[in-house]
């Protein structure tokens, strides 16, 4: 097939020193065998959006592969010969080296594959028509479903038959959803894919919990969240996923407030506004569900309120860091009604970003110089001190804090 289209201008990554090593290596058998970018990368390149991993397609054997990384001495990890994928990492930079593969079976969470030197076999295999393109060093683009068209429309299509793609993989159902909050572009979303992810959802859970987070988490990055997760919502989908509420609402309205004020986005924050218990499906890594979890603790929401003092936030700050006030705020402003009280969220927002506090001032040290060893005494001394100062606001200094100190001893 000749190619369908010609970037307008070569990203720069195309050029990267790394990039033009892996190509001139896996090359070496001659240019009918040069690889090629796909998938997000080349999706990326023609949204002009940042491209964070650079993974390419070969019609070479992974062996082969293997044995031309080697001659030109670059490091590689075979982290799937069995599908194909071998990682490159040339200059510590990491590149996903995946054969032209077709299908052979699948039972809609794996696949068995065949290897192939069809770049169209290839293509008919993925998931939707903006992930199955092709481009050269060149800059020369191949598309074989019409993906180009769809990436300029905001359009999210299956290639070929919606329900076939999707019992090839129930994963498909929540990546429909994720590409289309990241690439539609409030565009409505394509009603056979709807229809075939309604169908299908009840198939969700048999996937792995960790798959399944990914691609939630994923679609939480995008500024039209709320609105896939409406029609995830509409279609089924969200309840065989949570299996309770989702407070959409509240999303949108984190999301416009993490822009007006100008916020790092945060996935456990954004689903900490979405569901207000545990997700059975979901399996998280132990410091993030943690932090989803502080940020649903009731003891914790009950001290977040509009009329929090310059003393309480200073208690809240010390007691748990600015960034977790901060992610409260936040939240506690997107569940607000009342516009006025939005505001003064706000300024506690502000004043949370800014608060800093002294170092408690007294030592381990200082206690054993009193004659106390070290054990359960001396860490109840302490702490004794620590809530003295803590309740004072901060304000003795180190003189007054060791005077509190020897008073106690005595």
């Amino acid at each position: 097939m000749e190619p369908s289209y010609q970037l307008s201008s070569l990203p720069a990554w195309i050029a990267y020193p790394e990039t033009e090593r892996l190509f001139t290596a896996l090359s070496a058998d001659g240019a009918e065998t040069a690889p090629r970018f796909v998938g997000g990368c080349v999706r990326d390149a023609l949204m002009n959006r940042t491209v964070c991993d650079i993974d390419l397609a070969t019609p070479l054997p992974p062996e082969r592969v293997m044995e031309l990384l080697k001659e030109a001495k670059i490091k590689y990890v075979p982290t799937g010969v069995e599908h194909g994928t071998v990682t490159a990492i040339v200059d510590r930079m990491p590149f996903e080296v995946t054969t032209l593969r077709r299908d052979v079976e699948t039972d809609g969470r794996h696949a068995t594959v065949s290897f192939t030197e069809n770049w169209q076999e290839d293509a008919a295999r993925r998931d939707f028509t903006v992930n199955a393109l092709f481009c050269d060093m060149g800059g020369k683009v191949y598309d074989f479903f019409g993906g180009v068209q769809d990436l300029r429309q905001g359009l999210i299509r299956f290639i070929g038959d919606a329900e076939t793609r999707i019992q090839e993989d129930y994963l498909r159902i929540l990546r429909f959803f994720r590409f289309y909050a990241h690439y539609a572009g409030g565009t409505s979303p394509d009603e056979t894919a709807l229809a075939a992810c309604a169908k299908y959802a009840a198939e969700i859970p048999q996937l792995s919990k960790e798959r399944i987070t990914h691609e939630f988490l994923r679609l939480l990055e995008a500024k039209t969240a709320a609105r896939a997760l409406t029609f995830m919502e509409e279609t089924g989908v969200l309840h065989c996923v949570a299996q309770q509420d989702a407070a959409l609402d509240v999303l949108e309205k984190l999301i416009k407030l993490e822009e007006h004020w100008d916020t790092d986005y945060d996935a456990m924050r954004r689903l900490a506004a979405v569901f207000t218990a545990d997700v059975e499906l979901f399996r998280l890594p132990r410091s993030a569900e943690k932090h989803w979890k502080t940020l649903r603790d009731p003891a914790l929401v009950k001290k977040v309120w509009p009329g929090m003092t310059d003393f309480e936030i200073r208690q809240f700050v010390y007691d748990n860091g600015n960034s977790l006030l901060r992610d409260m705020l936040l939240l506690a402003a997107a569940r607000e009604r009342d516009v006025k009280k939005r505001d003064t969220y706000r300024h506690l927002y502000q004043l949370a970003t800014s608060c800093r506090l002294p170092r408690f001032p007294v030592l381990g040290k200082d206690v054993m110089a009193l004659g106390i060893e070290e054990g359960k005494e001396l860490g109840d001394m302490l702490r004794k001190v620590e809530i003295w100062w803590r309740d004072k606001d901060f304000r003795p200094g180190r003189s007054d804090c060791l005077a509190y100190l020897q008073s106690l001893v005595e």
